[in-house]
């Protein structure tokens, strides 16, 4: 049977469908998400909510309930719950880091006193795709509509947060309000991402489209849109390359992803721009005080 037969027998499959559409959901939102990782300097982000997530497996298969919605709970009360650490633009990774340490160390003691089979927590942090259930479907479809909504919406107050957080509170931004909100998408996203890649591999998702996306676009927008273009053909054909050639979904998203990502550094430094430099024009200046 060719490669292509192959896919198609497979593609009538439920699990594989509702990966499928769980992967194009993701490259939805998830890759703006990795905009706001990147614009924000906060790369520690993806271990300390894969941290948080562990806590949050603990706890649920301590009481009884889905693990999966413990650790999303668990995400997006420590996404909220963290932004008032940071009082600097450098103290987001600071707080991350103290998170990370905090939640593992409750995480494992968690499970030594509870006698929770530490094996099936951290089997669920390495992800199967085929085990997409509907209401992963249903995380990953509110991210989809949730996360570019607000960058329409808030296009010119992210803009001025995520290129300098200082400037932001000069020009009247809500900084600490919009901090919460951002963090709370993002530890949703990578809790919400658990089901198809595993936290490992969760880059392929968010932080790969967003960097290569940093090197092609030169606005917020422009950025955005080919985070998203880049999400959506990188998870595409990843999928229905490891469909064809029967291989593991998550490794091939990161290589594929990675791969685009160093083409995208590799087009010569004079044919691109920072978007931190070409929002300075776009960003208003702050009044001088009377």
């Amino acid at each position: 049977m060719s490669a292509w037969g192959q896919i198609g027998d497979l593609l009538q499959l439920v699990p594989v469908q509702r990966a499928g559409v769980g992967l194009l959901l993701a490259a939805l939102g998830l890759p703006v998400v990795g905009v706001v990782i990147v614009g924000l300097d906060i790369m520690s982000v993806r271990f300390a909510m894969m941290h948080v997530a562990l806590l949050g497996i603990a706890v649920g298969q301590l009481v009884g309930l889905d693990p999966v919605l413990c650790a999303l709970v668990a995400c997006a009360l420590s996404g909220a719950g963290v932004a008032p650490l940071a009082r600097t633009a450098d103290g987001l990774s600071g707080a991350m880091g103290l998170l990370m340490s905090l939640a593992i160390a409750a995480a494992l003691l968690l499970l030594a006193l509870s006698g929770v089979n530490a094996n099936g927590a951290f089997a669920l942090l390495w992800g199967s795709i085929l085990a997409v259930r509907p209401a992963d479907l249903v995380v990953l479809g509110v991210l989809a509509v949730a996360v570019p909504g607000l960058f329409v919406r808030r296009r010119r107050e992210l803009a001025l947060l995520l290129h300098d957080r200082e400037l932001a509170v000069c020009s009247g931004v809500a900084v600490q309000r919009l901090t919460v909100v951002l963090l709370v998408l993002v530890a949703v996203a990578v809790a919400g991402a658990l089901r198809l890649t595993g936290a490992l591999l969760v880059d392929a998702l968010t932080l790969l489209p967003a960097l290569a996306a940093r090197r092609l676009g030169r606005s917020l927008v422009s950025i955005t849109l080919w985070a998203i273009g880049i999400g959506v053909v990188v998870n595409v054909v990843g999928f229905l390359l490891s469909l064809a050639w029967d291989l593991p979904p998550g490794p091939v998203l990161v290589l594929a992803a990675g791969a685009v990502a160093l083409a995208a550094h590799l087009i010569p430094e004079r044919r691109t721009s920072s978007w931190r430099t070409s929002a300075s024009p776009s960003a208003p200046s702050p009044q001088s005080p009377h």
